[in-house]
């Protein structure tokens, strides 16, 4: 069942970073903060549905103690989604996916591991891929800096890079927070077996209070909403990513791990592939080669790190 999971989170986060493509309406000043609402929605409500089906012994205590990695996530999702409006998935999730690039050199800066030399040749092939789209970025004839001009469209080309370090910063202290014993989440009273279920429940749950805000925030600025046809690729998204987490819970937890990350890992071929389909993104040959190169780079990291 471990490839099923696998594949399968593959597929639902390929196509939440699409439906998040397509929920991301340039026109839509508000369309970044609507997602955030229905993500919280729908995360709340299988947070609600582990407290209910689940014996975890949850406390509120463990939201505000996992809430520096809550943020972290949650802070680098919205960076995204404001993204989303102006720049290219088929550009913007490549770049997104080097956050596990970034974590790999937090961990040996604050966390004290060693990479070995082939995961440092991973990371200069990414580097080599991310630098040659933001040449390419800042020197090509971009139709985006004549439609946004240019202090938008520089504004927007740095939320992906945003969301990769704050995302990695979350994943550092994930490491943290999930592994060493003296962590708050460990003192407050959880268990090896339960810490995982914990940690998930805070974070939905976390997000669900963002929601709440963003909604209220929306609602007081007199922005309507929408029912939920009108948003409806937004929800879809929202649940591709929650039902995706699910999956990817069983496909690590299934002793295949190792096998397991490198597959998910090539989310970003399968939202390259969705996209150029169903969205019609066509980038240039050199922008294809430089987004090939990232590719190559993530792939290369997660086999290794699986080793």
């Amino acid at each position: 069942m471990w490839l099923f999971y696998t594949l399968a989170t593959t597929l639902l986060w390929g196509l939440a970073e699409l439906f998040y493509k397509k929920g991301a309406l340039e026109r839509e000043k508000y369309s970044h903060l609507k997602i955030c609402v229905m993500v919280g929605l729908v995360m709340g409500i299988h947070a609600v549905f582990t407290l209910l089906t689940e014996d975890i012994g949850y406390d509120l205590k463990y939201l505000v103690g996992y809430l520096p990695v809550s943020a972290c996530y949650i802070l680098s999702m919205a960076f995204s989604f404001f993204g989303m409006r102006f720049i290219e998935e088929s550009i913007s999730d490549p770049i997104e996916n080097t956050s596990g690039a970034m974590c790999a050199l937090m961990c040996v800066l604050f966390l004290g591991e060693e990479l070995s030399a082939m995961i440092w040749v991973a990371i200069g092939i990414i580097t080599i891929g991310v630098v040659g789209i933001g040449f390419l970025e800042n020197t090509g004839d971009l139709q985006r800096q004549k439609r946004l001009g240019k202090k938008l469209a520089i504004i927007a080309f740095c939320m992906p890079f945003l969301y990769a370090f704050i995302d990695a910063v979350g994943c550092v202290l994930d490491i943290y927070f999930l592994e060493d014993v003296t962590s708050p989440l460990f003192t407050m009273g959880a268990t090896e077996d339960t810490i995982e279920l914990i940690a998930n429940t805070s974070y939905e749950l976390t997000f669900a209070l963002v929601g709440l805000v963003m909604f209220i925030f929306m609602k007081v600025k007199g922005v309507k909403f929408g029912g939920l046809l009108e948003q409806k690729d937004k929800a879809l998204a929202a649940v591709c990513e929650t039902a995706g987490q699910l999956t990817y819970v069983y496909a690590m937890a299934s002793g295949n791990g190792a096998i397991a990350a490198p597959i998910i890992s090539a989310v970003c071929v399968v939202s390259l592939i969705l996209s150029r389909i169903f969205l019609k993104e066509k980038l240039t040959k050199k922008q294809y080669l430089f987004i090939g190169i990232i590719i190559v780079g993530i792939l290369m990291l997660a086999v290794l790190e699986g080793e």
